[in-house]
């Protein structure tokens, strides 16, 4: 599915004054000066990036940008090593919930409030941004957000006797969308899922920050140092999600071993998944598909709104910090927007690029815009540690019967202790 090229034009036009102020400031060394980005491997992302240092180099010819790249599940422990040997990235990229772990570990700086002025970033930014602030003072900034939707197989719809342009709304709906699309041979094997499961992907998200506040509960205390989800809201959620596979047997986690992998390949109806997915998506060619806004459970709606930021490195200083500063402020321009929702798909950082009417009504974007509204950004002490709670709660209950109360239960005290921790209790 092509991007609407008036959504990239609206983006152009304003790529020229915002953070004009930062850019003058951080004018640059007067002698040529490499610095290092990182970040994790991620196709789009790493081509988005390679575009983005290209225009920047042009409109900077003193200033190199090596990108570095490693496997996700090694990139954290790269950075720490580097940080040891002296040898940390000028620039690199982080999970908004890993920013709590990096401060800690002294591996990135707070940004200089002359050339990233707070009212600025607060005035510009969706307020999501705010989660990279620490007393006062902010540790980085965002390209793009993300939040979360249900892409759904249009044709598969059609076959199942279901209107592809009446996707669910409920989650009543959902699940009796997946019934009518899911396909199995005699021995009971799956041929097709009505929804693909995913739990360490973007399920646990869904599960811990989408159903818990669908069903009337919350995952945290407002100040995130308490877990809440041992209620009965998070009971219902987790009895909810855990019911596509042991009730309603429209999934199977291990279905083509990702979600998205089987969504990809036509064998699923329906996926939840984020904007990061939309690039990838529009290369199907076998089929038509849709996104719609996350079903809603007694008219209540809820999302999760996250983003990766660009932070400068603890070590960065003279010519390469005055570097280093001049390129966030460039990653964090609409310029650099316009090229990340080509490349990737994600929505724009700042919300006079994001939220304009053509673009809240877009048939693709509009309800990933549109879910900004109602979407919570949970703070995170530990992001991986709190990610892996909710994965082996899910598989317990999948894969070893646990009850539903007990996994809960169990989840909450183990991420409670995470969180203490953290906070040095």
């Amino acid at each position: 599915m092509p991007l609407l090229p008036k959504f990239a034009r609206s983006l152009r036009t304003l790529a020229g004054g915002l953070f004009a102020g930062a850019l003058a400031l951080s004018a640059g060394p007067a002698a040529a000066v490499e610095i290092q980005y990182w970040q994790y491997v991620f196709d789009t992302r790493v081509q988005a990036m390679t575009e983005v240092i290209k225009a920047f180099e042009a409109e900077n010819p003193g200033i190199t940008v090596k990108q570095v790249t490693f496997p996700y599940a090694d990139y954290q422990t790269r950075l720490i090593a580097a940080r040891a040997a002296g040898r940390s990235p000028e620039v690199m990229q982080l999970f908004y919930g890993w920013l709590d772990t990096f401060i800690a570990g002294k591996l990135v700086q707070p940004l200089s409030p002359e050339v990233f002025k707070a009212a600025e970033i607060e005035s510009e930014f969706f307020p999501i941004v705010t989660a990279m602030k620490r007393n006062g003072q902010y540790y980085g900034l965002p390209t793009a957000v993300r939040t979360m939707a249900l892409f759904y197989n249009k044709d598969l719809f059609k076959k199942a006797g279901l209107d592809p342009e009446k996707p669910p709304q409920t989650l009543d709906e959902m699940v009796a969308a997946a019934k009518a699309m899911t396909v199995r041979d005699g021995a009971g094997n799956y041929q097709q899922v009505g929804m693909a499961l995913d739990i360490a992907r973007q399920d646990h998200n869904w599960w811990r920050e989408i159903l818990v506040r669908q069903f009337g509960g919350e995952s945290y205390s407002a100040d995130g140092s308490k877990v809440a989800y041992d209620s009965e809201a998070g009971r219902k959620a987790l009895t909810f999600y855990t019911s596509f596979q042991k009730v309603h047997k429209v999934g199977q986690e291990s279905f083509m071993d990702e979600g998205q992998a089987a969504f990809r390949a036509g064998l699923a109806g329906m996926v939840v998944d984020g904007t990061f997915r939309i690039a990838s998506y529009k290369t199907i060619k076998t089929f038509t598909w849709g996104v719609t806004e996350l079903p809603s459970q007694d008219g209540k709606r809820a999302n999760f709104g996250s983003y990766f930021a660009n932070a400068i490195g603890a070590s960065a200083t003279g010519e390469k910090l005055a570097a280093a500063e001049k390129f966030l402020a460039y990653v964090s321009s609409p310029k650099a927007m316009t090229i990340w929702l080509e490349k990737v798909g994600e929505l724009p950082a700042r919300r006079r690029v994001a939220l304009t009417e053509e673009n809240i009504k877009d048939p693709i974007y509009g309800p990933f815009i549109r879910a900004l509204d109602y979407a919570a950004t949970p703070p995170m002490t530990d992001e991986l540690a709190q990610r892996q709670v909710s994965i082996d709660m899910i598989n317990s209950v999948l894969l070893k019967d646990t009850p539903v109360a007990d996994a809960v239960k169990a989840a909450a005290e183990r991420e409670q202790a995470v969180l203490d921790k953290a906070k040095g209790k």
